[in-house]
């Protein structure tokens, strides 16, 4: 769906196009959370019977409305391209490097976030209807950011976006992890989704650029399989850091050095789409 969209939304509208389809994984988490303030009949079940039920909805509309790939098309009668070559010959090695890169220390962080948050909150003191809130503020922060960032990615340099973004999720960070009030949490929680997910949602927008049509899906979904390494491996991190007994504090600072190496990679990334669009 990244690599479509990017194909079919004109350039000047791609961020926006990519950031509207993308919105939808804050704002489910947002339902999510506001079924567990509201305390629904059945329990946390019900959030998986929502989460199930309506992507089976939409199967039937991607079957008839979804269009093909105007640019697989016209390519499916060329010689075929395999995986490697596609992802690391002919220049396209260090973009694909930079990519993965990018991709794994960003979704640790925003996994971090979604898996250990709550917990982290009762373990300060808070209540499980105050963590709930939290992390609502934290899921629609995230659907905010990923909207108005990706409506800005067709207005900034990507090298600016890319500073703003990383530059937010530290100061998020560290707001995460001093804030001891639940409104201040609150706040940090909302500013640390809206970067944290809404420079996800701008790394997606970025990625197809740098892939020929017939590799374009293979090389975004590498990249998302890498971020999925990164969602899996930050979990388990935090989860060591408290067992060690450093607490929120400690569990956010240990993000921040991850958060640095993504911010170098999607800079390099924004610089080399930068230069192929002025060539």
């Amino acid at each position: 769906m990244i690599a479509l969209t990017s194909e079919v939304a004109s350039p000047r509208l791609r961020g926006t196009a990519v950031s509207l389809m993308y919105c939808g994984v804050p704002l489910g988490a947002a339902l999510a959370a506001s079924i567990g303030i509201a305390e629904l009949a059945g329990g946390w079940q019900v959030v998986f019977y929502v989460g199930g039920v309506v992507p089976l909805l939409i199967v039937p509309l991607l079957g008839l409305y979804l269009p093909e790939s105007a640019q697989f098309r016209n390519a499916r009668d060329a010689a075929p391209i395999g995986v490697v070559r596609g992802l690391f010959h002919e220049g396209a090695a260090l973009p694909t490097a930079m990519i993965w890169v990018s991709y794994f220390f960003t979704l640790m962080v925003v996994y971090i976030l979604i898996n250990w948050l709550p917990s982290l909150l009762v373990g300060q003191g808070f209540s499980g209807r105050q963590a709930s809130w939290v992390m609502l503020a934290l899921q629609f922060g995230a659907a905010l950011g990923t909207l108005l960032l990706g409506w800005v990615m067709d207005r900034l340099p990507a090298w600016a976006l890319s500073a703003l973004i990383y530059v937010g999720i530290l100061a998020s960070l560290t707001a995460l992890g001093l804030a001891s009030q639940w409104e201040s949490m609150l706040a940090a929680g909302f500013v640390a989704g809206f970067f944290a997910t809404g420079g996800q949602c701008v790394l997606y927008a970025l990625a197809p650029h740098f892939y020929r049509p017939s590799v374009r899906a293979t090389g975004v979904g590498s990249a998302v399989a890498i971020g999925r390494l990164g969602a899996m491996s930050g979990p388990l991190v935090a989860g060591k850091m408290l067992a060690l007994g450093t607490g929120t504090t400690g569990v956010m600072m240990a993000s921040a050095p991850g958060i640095v190496i993504a911010a170098l990679a999607m800079f390099y990334l924004s610089v080399r789409r930068n230069g192929a669009q002025a060539d």
